[in-house]
């Protein structure tokens, strides 16, 4: 999944209207994408007024994956 909502999300929700297969949800803090239901089609990017949306290849979204559990313990 190439497609990563980062920190710098505001939760505006356009990332979420915008999404063609519904696979982002709002959160308490952020938006976040379901990489199961993501079509990587790029309209989130687009859509998101401050960039907080990012493209990754799949390399980098393990190190981030594997980085954020480390944080969380």
């Amino acid at each position: 999944m190439p497609f990563v909502v980062t920190v710098e999300c505001i939760n505006c929700g356009a990332c979420v209207v915008g999404c063609e297969s519904d696979a982002i949800t709002e959160g308490e803090l952020q938006s976040h994408i379901d990489p199961t239901l993501c079509i990587e089609c790029g309209t989130c990017e687009l859509n998101c007024p401050i960039s907080a949306i990012i493209y990754v290849d799949d390399a980098e979204y393990e190190q981030m994956i594997a980085t954020q559990k480390k944080v969380q313990s």
